[in-house]
């Protein structure tokens, strides 16, 4: 039997994420269409070097040059206009491909060194653990680590988070009492919850969860949560959006998401009964990231560096932490979310986001058990 290589096997892999996810539903971006008051929000009303400061926006003329290529796993919707803003406030051009952020991995992985890409910007740590660790990312400067919450930002320098988000459990209030629901994830399989959680197997996002289950818990236990979930009837719904729908419709009584979903449904419906019960110090609180490496052979690195440095500006970190459809994490220290709760207060569980690469293995579980087909 002929093995693949290491790149080989990093293609195969990021390949059946992205062949999963167009055939059962990508992890969805939660974009909204920006209004004018949104873009006022980073762009303001006056001269558009305003938005990083007159002084980085000269900084920005003297050391970066472009144009600049960015493959995007971002919804244009929610991301084109600050690559607009950027464009306005430094003169460097920007040219983006949006794309299934696991399929434009694959892509710069085939592409290789002669990749047009200068930054990838995915939606997931894993796609970009997986650049790093064949190579293909170079090291940000020190001032663009230094200014990201070290939870947020590779241990090795290749790759930094633009905003957070954590996993909870949403729940429906008229059918849950807060007192009911467990402090971990796992309980989840115990058998007073038969019947009772929404569970979405194919999504990007809850691979990348069970990705982080197996890397602290250890195989065994993931296979046992796994078969634990089958076995207790939870109900399977296509992607995140469909489970915060269904409790919200009483179809279950609680389901395993990401924390923003909710905020679209309660930004229409202040009433919408459901609310996010969140799980300090488990698994089940995992904090992942949307985040941007820059390509090691980029032939425009300091343009690339100064898009990442725009992204983590407060201005854009105000916008990502205050956008009442898509609430997340600004990973810069000091920028509020003020809908959300503290990093302190979530207590994610330590573990290196660069090492949720292993996306494959995850599919093999999933299939063995007869979570996913």
């Amino acid at each position: 039997m002929r093995t693949l290589t290491t790149r080989g096997r990093l293609l195969a892999a990021v390949a059946a994420v992205a062949l999963l996810a167009v055939a059962c539903g990508a992890e969805e971006d939660p974009a909204t269409e920006p209004d004018a008051a949104v873009d006022d929000t980073i762009a303001g009303d006056t001269d558009p070097a305003d938005d990083v400061g007159e002084e980085e926006a000269e900084e920005a003329e003297v050391t970066a040059e472009g144009p600049i290529t960015v493959y995007s796993g971002r919804n244009e919707d929610f991301v084109g206009f600050i690559f607009d803003d950027f464009e306005a406030a430094t003169g460097i051009e920007v040219e983006v491909r949006y794309g299934d952020t696991a399929e434009l991995a694959a892509t710069i992985v085939e592409e290789g060194d002669a990749s047009p890409a200068d930054i990838y910007f995915g939606q997931d740590a894993g796609a970009l653990g997986a650049l790093q660790d064949q190579g293909l990312l170079t090291e940000l400067p020190e001032d663009i680590l230094d200014t990201v919450e070290p939870a947020f930002r590779s241990r090795e320098g290749q790759w930094t988070g633009t905003t957070g988000r954590v996993r909870v459990l949403a729940y429906n209030t008229d059918l849950v009492e807060t007192a009911e629901l467990p402090d971990s994830i796992l309980d989840l399989a115990e058998p007073e919850w038969e019947g009772r959680v929404g569970w979405a197997p194919t999504n990007g996002s809850f691979q990348a969860f069970v990705t982080a289950l197996r890397v602290i818990e250890g195989e065994d236990v993931a296979r046992e949560w796994l078969e634990g979930m089958i076995a207790n009837g939870a109900v399977e719904f296509q992607n995140n959006t469909a489970i915060v729908e269904g409790i919200g419709r009483g179809e279950v009584e609680v389901g395993i998401t990401n924390h923003y979903y909710l905020f679209r449904f309660l930004a229409e419906d202040p009433d919408f009964p459901v609310a996010n019960h969140f799980l300090p110090g488990d698994i089940g609180g995992l904090v992942n990231i949307a985040g941007m490496g820059v390509l090691a052979s980029s032939d425009q690195p300091d343009a690339a560096f100064e898009l990442v440095r725009y992204l983590l500006s407060e201005d854009v970190q105000d916008f990502f932490g205050q956008n009442a459809d898509t609430v997340e994490f600004p990973v810069v220290p000091g920028v509020d979310a003020p809908e959300l709760p503290t990093l302190e207060e979530i207590d994610p569980p330590d573990v290196d986001l660069s090492n949720l690469e292993d996306l494959q293995g995850t599919l093999q579980l999933l299939q063995e058990v007869g979570a996913v087909s």
